[in-house]
């Protein structure tokens, strides 16, 4: 099944989709060499979104949550990627601590840690899940919905290493993206391989030095195929921090977001693209104390964020500094079930794993699905994107069109990889 897209404007899209089949030999082998020089994120997801004349990731996740939304059939791929991680970074692993998000009584991100769980056992690890909810002072059964339970226990720290009571790991894998800062028992663990580093969490990380690294990416990946960047690159202004309940660096931000809206005007104009462009606001770091606001004309932003701070429960003259970033929106022209869909792409190590749609029935195409109310339709990955389907029509086979999100979700995860090895501190540090 290769979801509806509903617009005229996909003649761009689908010679994208033929220029990379037709260059997949070399496709491959760039990103061969790239990750000879890189080193791929422990693992990533990829939220894309289809226009139709541009196809380009919105949001890239380093800790990721929804494993739980891959079919089954896509779990071999996981258990794969996963072994190759493991054996790189540690071939004589045996333990391996996971410690999800602080309060996880969700049984959909329970969900998510079980299959993580799985996927690391049947990669050949003896897995546990320690917490750093200091309420937890005693080994503690979760339930699932299906009946399952998974036993949390409280983190023992003990000089150098962290593990929990007769578990001593070697590795420990972070499903918990520090969002609320560094916990000071993952701090100094030097004896230890903690995946991802800190410094990818949100307490240092920011969307702004992502979009940086991914413009270089794309770029060279552009050049690669000889054609525009522009089809598969948002582009962004990072605004540094703005005290969203000042009037005065409300009218700054305008006049960025006017700047920005007038360069994606003239690409729509290049392209013959006859829409009315949008803005997207983003919180620089995470969601800090701003989720995605979609604005169409920079007059209009006072409203439009003044609608989403009460939304969070922050008045009209909060002071509220919140580093802020501005891209390109990207509409969603796909559709399940006449649902708006975005394709989410699941990464482990250097391979594409699997995928999903997101689905929101009561969003717009210019719009953040990740909202409540969202479903998740797992598609064709399972058919297997390595393998596209070569000679067949642009935008009616599956698997190409599953194989084409994999090579924008990789160049994702490897602007990824620049991105940290840009804000390592151990390497500005030795520097």
């Amino acid at each position: 099944m290769v979801p509806h897209l509903i617009t005229a404007l996909t003649g761009p899209i689908n010679e994208l989709e033929a220029r990379v089949l037709e260059s997949m030999p070399a496709i491959e082998r760039w990103f061969r060499l790239e990750w000879m020089e890189h080193t791929p994120p422990f693992y990533t997801s990829v939220d894309l979104r289809n226009a139709g004349f541009k196809l380009a990731p919105v949001d890239t996740n380093l800790f990721p949550s929804g494993f739980n939304n891959l079919t089954p059939e896509m779990l071999p791929l996981a258990v794969q990627a996963a072994m190759a991680a493991i054996e790189k970074i540690c071939p004589e692993a045996k333990n391996l601590l996971l410690i999800p998000e602080r309060h996880i009584r969700n049984t959909f991100y329970l969900g998510n840690v079980q299959r993580l769980v799985r996927v690391f056992t049947q990669a050949g690890l003896n897995v546990r899940l320690g917490t750093l909810d200091e309420s937890i002072t005693a080994p503690t059964a979760l339930t699932l919905s299906d009946g399952s339970e998974l036993l949390l226990e409280p983190l023992l720290r003990k000089r150098g290493r962290l593990g929990l009571k007769d578990f001593d790991p070697c590795t420990i894998l972070l499903n918990n993206n520090l969002s609320s800062g560094v916990p000071k028992a993952l701090q100094q663990l030097h004896e230890q391989y903690l995946l991802p580093p800190l410094h990818a969490g949100w307490t240092a990380r920011r969307k702004s030095k992502h979009y940086q690294s991914y413009e270089e990416v794309a770029k060279k990946f552009a050049k690669l195929l000889g054609m525009d960047p522009w089809l598969i690159n948002p582009m962004y202004a990072p605004c540094g921090a703005v005290d969203l309940g000042e009037a005065s660096a409300l009218e700054g931000l305008q006049s960025q977001v006017d700047a920005l809206l007038t360069k994606v005007r003239r690409k729509y104009k290049e392209y013959a693209i006859n829409e009315k462009p949008f803005i997207v606001v983003k919180a620089d770091r995470g969601n800090d104390g701003l989720g995605p606001v979609t604005v169409r004309d920079a007059k209009d932003l006072g409203a439009v964020i003044l609608r989403a701070r009460e939304k969070m429960g922050l008045g009209a003259n909060a002071q509220q500094l919140t580093e802020v970033i501005l891209q390109e929106g990207v509409p969603t022209y796909e559709r399940v079930n006449d649902a708006v869909a975005e394709p989410v792409v699941y990464m482990i190590d250097r391979y594409v794993v699997g995928g999903y749609y997101r689905v929101h029935a009561e969003l717009g195409i210019d719009e953040s699905l990740n909202a409540p109310g969202a479903s998740y339709v797992p598609l064709a990955f399972a058919e297997s994107h390595r393998l596209p389907r070569p000679g067949e029509k642009p935008g009616a086979s599956a698997p190409n069109r599953f194989y084409m999100y994999g090579v924008i979700g990789r160049l994702a995860m490897l602007a990824a990889s620049y991105e940290l090895e840009a804000t390592d501190p151990e390497v500005e540090a030795y520097e």
